[in-house]
């Protein structure tokens, strides 16, 4: 089995740029480099990976390329482009040199406009993905999942990620609400879902494998075995989780699973939607 983790960051830490790192967050104060990850990696069976933009610039998109070239396990990236801007479509052309830049992600979750996703000028930008067949990742929380749902229904050939299945409140215990308005993501075959997250938004220090279950086998019935993939989150998901307490949530909740299902879900998926080198 092949397995592919879906998203991880890297940064070299900054107090201004990295704001949103919070002191309860403090684990996080510290720069992320491949070579810490790689042996936690391999001692997982884990041998690629899916770099993702934490930080909102271009300059963030070029660092992840040069991770990237410089580390082999690194096979996509998806970065960042104001995909507000006018000059949109240069700035994709420019970084289309790259193979390794799969797609893009805007952190939508902290927009003030809870129907950001619907701007005129945002949507634009999506459909230049569309013409380049570059994927986009979905950063929400359950909130924003109605905008979502007709933003992609605006884009049935774009290849959509929800990242952190939309970032349930697991702590409070919000569930209902949550699947309700996920379930018709269900219908729409050109949206997957990134299982990753999970004890962020659980009890940090308090949480069991058994808390995620019902939602893991929410996702398994609305997206099937064919449209989930798993990610780790790293290093963000260290405020909960080590990567071994991560990846072993996945398997103890997906045991049930057959062979072929779980090497979709562990790393097939991942390859097939980001276009993954074989």
């Amino acid at each position: 089995m092949k397995k592919i983790d879906s998203h991880l960051h890297f940064w070299n830490y900054e107090p201004v740029k990295d704001a949103w790192i919070t002191d309860e967050m403090g684990v996080l104060k510290q720069d992320f480099s491949p070579d810490q990850l790689l042996p936690l990696c391999m001692a997982e069976g884990i041998g690629a990976g899916v770099a993702v933009q934490a930080d909102q610039s271009e300059a963030e998109t070029a660092y992840l390329i040069g991770l990237s070239q410089a580390y082999d396990f690194i096979q996509g990236v998806v970065g960042w482009v104001d995909l507000r801007s006018p000059d949109v479509a240069d700035r994709l052309d420019h970084f289309s040199q790259y193979p390794v830049v799969k797609g893009y992600r805007h952190i939508v979750q902290s927009e003030r406009q809870d129907d950001f996703l619907l701007r005129g000028d945002f949507c634009r930008g999506v459909a230049e993905l569309g013409r380049r067949g570059l994927t986009y990742d979905v950063l929400i929380y359950p909130k924003h999942l109605p905008y979502a749902l007709e933003f992609v229904r605006r884009f049935p050939n774009q290849r959509f990620m929800i990242d952190h299945i939309a970032k349930p409140a697991i702590r409070d215990g919000q569930f209902e609400t949550w699947r309700r308005a996920l379930e018709p993501f269900g219908r729409e075959a050109h949206v997957s879902c990134k299982i990753a997250g999970l004890t962020t938004e659980a009890h940090w220090h308090a949480w069991q494998s058994s808390d995620f279950a019902r939602y893991l086998d929410a996702v398994l019935e609305i997206f099937g075995s064919d449209r989930l993939v798993f990610g780790s989150d790293w290093p963000v998901c260290l405020v909960g989780a080590d990567y071994t307490q991560t990846c072993h949530i996945l398997s103890e909740n997906m045991a049930q699973l057959s062979k072929a299902e779980k090497e979709k879900i562990w790393g097939g998926n991942c390859a097939r939607f980001y276009d993954l080198p074989g």
